[in-house]
């Protein structure tokens, strides 16, 4: 019997009703189905009985979440160290990490039966180093932001402790290819395949011309330090926009490539490129 555990944002999925409806279908065809919640802080209980996540994940053959892109990445830490493989319902808005939208969930039949292809994605382990000593540690799937709050900040970019770039500006952005198209794109760094391993270093609004992205190679360690962050001036971290860490003069914003990864179940309803012009709004 193979195990399904489902992940609904209870904030997207009014209640449970799609949650229930895929609960329903998958049980139906003999599966264990398995409901852990995101994000129902305060929210309506669900209907059924529902277990934590980290017990729910083990032996789990299939995660499904039902929300939008912040479902996965808020879960993404906990998910990349178990082998289930993930597949995304929208019930949100853009949805690049999500495959399949409401009225395609019909299609979490082919997944439960194993009717897919596991893609693994690339992810970043980001720490600030200060004064030698590790003070803060996530891992991302799609990005980690520097950036100045207010008022712009000066930041040195190094490559393997090569310096890369030092500018002014909003911030910077150090990206997994899962993670370029997001804010480093909008902020005018490149599309970088999913599949793919790269590390992008996308600045902010840097007041220089010179200041462009670049792609770097999977084995890079990518350091950001900030400078004259005093007399008022508030710099941040944030990984895949869980919170702000107040970043001190001096520093270090180590971002290197993660041992772990995602695991998405990829079941050939789109390729990237209609993913991204469909998404982008650039195609009918």
């Amino acid at each position: 019997m193979k195990k399904i555990v489902l992940c609904p944002n209870a904030r997207r999925d009014g209640g449970y009703a799609c949650t229930e409806q895929v609960r329903s279908m998958l049980e139906a065809d003999g599966c264990r189905v398995v409901v852990s919640p995101v994000c129902d802080e305060g929210g309506p209980a669900a209907p059924f009985e529902t277990d934590e996540l980290e017990s729910a994940l083990e032996g789990a053959d299939l995660l499904v979440t039902l929300g939008g892109d912040g479902t996965i990445l808020r879960i993404a830490p906990q998910v990349m160290r178990h082998d289930a493989p993930l597949v995304g319902v929208n019930l949100g808005h853009t949805g690049f990490l999500t495959e399949l939208d409401r009225e395609n969930v019909a299609l979490l039949r082919q997944a439960a039966a194993g009717r897919f292809t596991p893609v693994p994605r690339m992810m970043l382990d980001v720490e600030i180093r200060r004064n030698g000593q590790r003070m803060f540690f996530d891992t991302a799937l799609n990005d980690a932001v520097i950036s100045g709050i207010v008022q712009s900040v000066h930041l040195t970019a190094l490559g393997d402790g090569d310096r890369i770039l030092a500018f002014s500006g909003d911030g910077a952005i150090v990206s997994s290819p899962t993670g370029s198209t997001a804010y480093s794109m909008a902020a005018g760094g490149p599309l970088v395949e999913p599949g793919a391993e790269a590390i992008v270093l996308t600045p902010i609004c840097a007041h220089m011309l010179a200041a462009r992205s670049f792609v770097l190679g999977p084995e890079r360690t990518v350091t950001i330090v900030p400078a004259d962050v005093s007399d008022g001036r508030r710099c941040v971290l944030s990984v895949d926009g869980r919170g702000l860490t107040d970043l001190l003069d001096g520093d270090e914003v180590v971002v290197t490539k993660s041992k772990y990864r995602l695991l998405m179940a990829d079941l050939g309803t789109r390729s990237f490129y209609e993913t991204a012009f469909e998404k982008l709004g650039e195609r009918e």
